[in-house]
């Protein structure tokens, strides 16, 4: 069993509120719920800041391939919105024999 988690830094477009940003935020976050159903993900981090957001994905899979193919697919859907600038991608994969 892999596990593999990926944490998306954004930069938000002309975002002048918590408000403006959420409105920017959860249609991405919904967006990849809706077209990988097997994932996990969530707003996690700069929670109090309005022009940064981090996305954290997560994904269960058995094969170490799978799971980058999974997180590939979605860093790649983030970074394709002309809304927001992706600053950077963090990943980590875990398997079940890690101590």
């Amino acid at each position: 069993m892999f596990i593999g988690a990926l944490t998306l830094d954004i930069l938000l477009g002309d975002v002048r509120s918590l408000k403006q940003k959420r409105s920017v935020v959860r249609p991405i976050v919904a967006e990849i719920q809706r077209k990988y159903p097997a994932v996990a993900v969530a707003e996690a981090g700069h929670l109090d800041l309005h022009r940064r957001a981090e996305i954290g994905i997560a994904v269960v899979s058995a094969s170490a391939a799978n799971c980058d193919e999974v997180l590939d697919a979605c860093e790649r859907l983030v970074a394709y919105h002309p809304e927001i600038e992706l600053l950077s991608a963090r990943r980590r994969l875990f398997n079940d024999h890690e101590e």
